[in-house]
């Protein structure tokens, strides 16, 4: 009977209730470690929801350092950068290195690498991670997001003991390869000085390689989700240790369908965590990924909150028919190559095209390399590393090399086709003007874009551009039509009165006409 009573009360919204009442105590007294234990009853899914965001919340709060950033926000700085920020208890931004709240051993390496000033969202943003706190970073591209969560990751490692086990204590999920390898080579550089190991895992290449490199032991593992996902279900690795979580790039990750890889990995994850997201634009799933899984976070958005563009970029629309397309994108890399030709990168929608326009280009006289998805990695580092080091000034690229590509010297970004959303214009044109970098954009449209005519003009007006005349025609004509096929589509039925046939005239059996009339 007594057991009877436990379990009805325990299925009613009364232990909800008696959780609000003493989050207070939970916080001050309890390890998540032994609430979890509630997970033993068996209670509705209503309340077993409600019972893990209490959970997180509290473990959100959880305090991985014993470094301590000044409780207030600088408003003046604020100001100035253009920082909106949304949170409790938000600290004040790392202004300079040697006023910064971080430990010897960060401001002995930075100083050896030669780092002189923090960026905008690594001033805000450190402060905010050393303090325990889940965070989301909204900035531009090319703004230092990757030092922004690298570093507060290495001083939680060295604050905090891990727990005996197999497994990273460190995780970076990142959309694509190349952003993965990106991200390895920065962390590759703490490695040496600061006893710490970093290893890489994405599709693509040799599975049992990197398998053994993860037995050996991990404190940084960087990640795409597939490949991660399919280590943690095949028990080559798990999740249990790690209390450091990144989400690199999380709208191009939910974009390719990564969302279920994601959501599984974070179920892996202790609730005794720190989530950080880091990304340059903000949209709906993305905000309902946070709200599942961060619980209370501080965001901070470095310039508008809108979809915006660097401002730094200098951005061209050339509109032409799709049979003029080709011509125009030669007369523009003429003036590229009048001007003096830095590294061009070009981007179309297929792979196919890709290689067909690398060829064109090799026969124009222009030394050309492309990139998709379709090519082994090894032919992708390659590649890349060849357009790094300068040996070829141009690439043609999908999307592969939409996010995350960071290669100095690109003067000039080209669109030779639209891409499917605005958020991609803007990370496609942001592999130019990088570091407070000028850069020029030119993207070439045609009849086929005007759905996409309205969006690119809130684009650049944002950016203060200069919006061409017949953008706006685009957009004006598309509107119109688009008006018209809906009042086409709804268009009301006509009821009114018909006067029935007179069959007077007939004889009973040509009621309905002769044969000859009914089917011929």
């Amino acid at each position: 009977m007594a057991f009877t009573c436990i379990a009805s009360f325990v299925r009613r919204n009364d232990l909800i209730k008696l959780l609000n009442q003493n989050v207070k105590q939970i916080k001050a007294s309890s390890s998540v470690g032994n609430l979890a234990k509630v997970n033993n009853v068996q209670y509705s899914t209503h309340v077993q929801k409600s019972l893990i965001k209490q959970l997180r919340a509290v473990s959100a709060q959880t305090r991985f350092y014993s470094v301590k950033a000044a409780q207030d926000v600088d408003a003046e700085y604020c100001s100035e950068h253009n920082i909106t920020i949304i949170g409790d208890d938000v600290p004040g931004p790392f202004k300079d290195l040697e006023t910064s709240k971080f430990p010897d051993y960060i401001k002995n390496f930075l100083k050896e690498e030669g780092f002189v000033k923090p960026t905008v969202i690594q001033s805000q943003g450190w402060p905010v991670a050393l303090s325990g706190k889940n965070f989301v970073g909204i900035a531009q591209t090319g703004t230092g997001k990757t030092l922004a969560y690298l570093l507060p990751a290495v001083v939680h490692l060295k604050e905090n003991k891990g727990k005996r086990g197999r497994g990273p204590r460190v995780v970076v999920l990142a959309p694509t390869r190349e952003l993965a390898r990106q991200i390895e080579e920065v962390a590759k550089n703490f490695e040496k000085s600061m006893n710490i190991r970093c290893v890489c895992i994405y599709g693509g290449v040799s599975r049992a390689r990197q398998a053994d490199e993860l037995q050996r032991g991990v404190d940084i593992l960087i990640a795409t989700p597939g490949r991660l996902n399919d280590f943690i279900n095949s028990k080559v690795t798990t999740l249990s240790r790690c209390t450091y979580v990144v989400l690199d790039e999380a709208d191009r990750m939910l974009d390719m369908g990564f969302e279920p890889q994601i959501r599984d990995a974070l179920e892996e994850v202790p609730l005794e965590r720190q989530i950080l997201m880091f990304s340059a634009t903000w949209p709906k799933e993305v905000k309902h990924l946070a709200k599942d899984y961060l619980g209370e976070f501080v965001q901070v958005n470095v310039g508008s909150t809108e979809l915006s563009a660097n401002h730094n970029i200098e951005q061209h629309v050339h509109i032409c028919d799709q049979e003029e397309k080709m011509d125009k994108f030669k007369a523009i890399m003429h003036d590229i190559c009048g001007q003096g030709i830095g590294k061009v990168l070009v981007f179309t929608n297929t792979k196919r095209f890709v290689d067909s326009l690398t060829m064109i280009l090799r026969r124009n006289g222009w030394p050309a390399v492309g990139i998709h998805g379709d090519k082994t990695q090894l032919q992708r580092d390659t590649i890349i590393n060849k357009f790094k080091s300068g040996k070829t000034n141009i690439l043609v690229a999908t999307d592969v090399a939409a996010r995350g590509l960071d290669v100095e010297g690109v003067t000039h970004v080209i669109n030779y086709d639209f891409p499917n959303t605005s958020e991609d214009y803007i990370h496609r044109i942001g592999r130019t003007g990088r570091q407070e970098n000028k850069g020029e954009s030119h993207t070439i449209l045609t009849n086929d874009d005007a759905r996409q005519a309205k969006s690119l003009m809130a684009v650049l007006k944002e950016a203060n551009q200069e919006i061409p005349e017949d953008l706006q025609l685009m957009a004006q004509n598309y509107d119109s039509t688009k008006e018209k096929k809906q009042t086409q589509k709804f268009k009301p039925r006509k009821f009114g009165w018909k006067p029935r046939p007179n069959y007077s005239s007939r004889k009973w059996g040509d009621k309905f006409g002769s044969y000859n009339e009914r089917y011929y």
